[in-house]
């Protein structure tokens, strides 16, 4: 069933194209909401997550970073939260896919596609003294192990590294301290974005927050101009809101209606 989740149809694909064009058109206007995605199962899903990832900055980061989504920002776009964590899930057990741990709250994880993550911590280590051991985890671990956090057990007895080793692969940022013996898997050079990301969300809650009645159209919205600090761009933060459940989308006759959720 979820063998083509990256596969997509000749319909999906023009869909997606569709999307993509309205998103670099020159206004950059919001086609976000609830109908982005008419599909459910997992066509529905792949189409999602080719579509966040079209919506990542790269230039911000100098290309530097692989497309990161949030996993919530998925439920924006597919209404059924059991299916897109069953595709997730078989995609991230098929090494298609890597999912993250980086400084959100526990629930908010990143994930971006494994070939994109590769190339870009291979371009990270270019040149560099760690480069060696960073292929060697790519090459072992990473391709048979989908976990998002390894133990110092498993390292150094089921996958061969060793202390050193661990320790060079901390500095090259592939790995981040979880607790004593045990590290998360890391995108390199991922905290300026998580900075960025942080700062964004607050931004875009504050425009909302500031209208009356702390509710907006998302139309409306779509037309402001966003604060300096909103750098990832309006439509992959409302993708965030929205997904988190930090606002309530209410259909009206208007159009959709964007309020504060309750605390």
């Amino acid at each position: 069933m979820f063998a083509s989740c990256l596969q997509p149809s000749s319909p999906m694909k023009r869909k997606h194209q569709l999307i993509s064009d309205a998103f670099k058109a020159k206004k950059q206007r919001l086609a976000v909401g609830l109908e982005t995605v008419e599909k459910e199962g997992p066509e529905a899903v792949e189409s999602a997550l080719q579509y966040l990832a079209s919506l990542f900055p790269r230039k911000l980061f100098e290309d530097a970073l692989p497309p990161l989504i949030l996993k919530h920002q998925v439920y924006s776009l597919v209404k059924d939260r059991t299916t897109v964590d069953r595709c997730l899930n078989q995609l991230k057990e098929e090494g298609r896919i890597r999912m993250f741990q980086h400084g959100f709250d526990a629930d908010s994880l990143v994930l971006t596609f494994t070939d994109s993550y590769q190339s870009k911590v291979l371009e990270f280590v270019s040149g560099k003294e760690v480069a060696r051991t960073v292929r060697k985890f790519l090459d072992s671990v990473l391709i048979s192990c989908p976990d998002i956090s390894f133990d110092k057990k498993r390292m150094l007895t089921e996958f061969g590294f060793s202390d050193a080793e661990i320790t060079q692969l901390v500095n090259a940022g592939v790995l981040t301290v979880r607790d004593a013996g045990s590290w998360w898997l890391a995108v390199p050079g991922a905290g300026r974005f998580v900075k960025y990301f942080i700062k964004g969300r607050k931004a875009v809650l504050g425009m909302i927050q500031k209208a009356k009645y702390k509710e907006v159209l998302l139309s409306d919205l779509q037309n402001r101009r966003a604060p300096s600090s909103v750098k990832l761009g309006l439509p992959y933060h409302v993708h965030d809101i929205i997904g988190a459940q930090l606002v309530d989308c209410i259909p009206t006759s208007s159009g959709t209606l964007l309020r504060l959720a309750d605390d």
